[in-house]
């Protein structure tokens, strides 16, 4: 079985503030803004890898949700339990430095300095304006 990734989703709730930090402090292109029923999304990537995209979607993607779903997501998206996204990158301390440098103005805030993990990577983290986990790691020994 031949098969790659092609886009993976991320809930957020201010798409502006969103696109600040994924493009501005991140570094990432923005490839797609559709707005469709009221809702948004935005598509991203790195340059890196033209192939892999992340929608940055509504927190409760669905027109037909009832009220007291979108409540919930909300809620649980203000707590930072929604799922994030991990980066792999070549310098971990490097990469840390320069995102902690723009984070605070994009209103992202930094989870963990960089530190080498048990499983293998010395990795960093940070959440993004609408609380996701986002997370960068170098594999050890390199």
């Amino acid at each position: 079985m031949d098969i790659t990734l092609s886009q993976c989703f991320i809930a957020v709730d201010d798409h502006d503030k969103a696109i600040a930090f994924y493009r501005d402090v991140l570094g990432l292109e923005v490839r797609g803004d559709v707005g469709f029923e009221g809702m948004r999304w935005v598509t991203v990537g790195s340059p890196a890898q033209p192939d892999v995209n992340i929608v940055l979607e509504p927190p409760l993607a669905d027109p037909n949700a009832s009220p007291a779903d979108r409540q919930a997501m909300a809620e649980l998206m203000a707590k930072g339990l929604l799922r994030g996204v991990i980066f792999q990158t070549p310098d971990c301390d490097a990469t840390f430095e320069r995102i902690s440098e723009r984070i605070g103005a994009a209103g992202g805030e930094v989870l963990q300095e960089p530190m080498d993990q048990p499983y293998g990577v010395r990795d960093c983290a940070f959440r993004d304006p609408a609380g996701n986990l986002v997370r960068f790691t170098q594999p050890r020994g390199k």
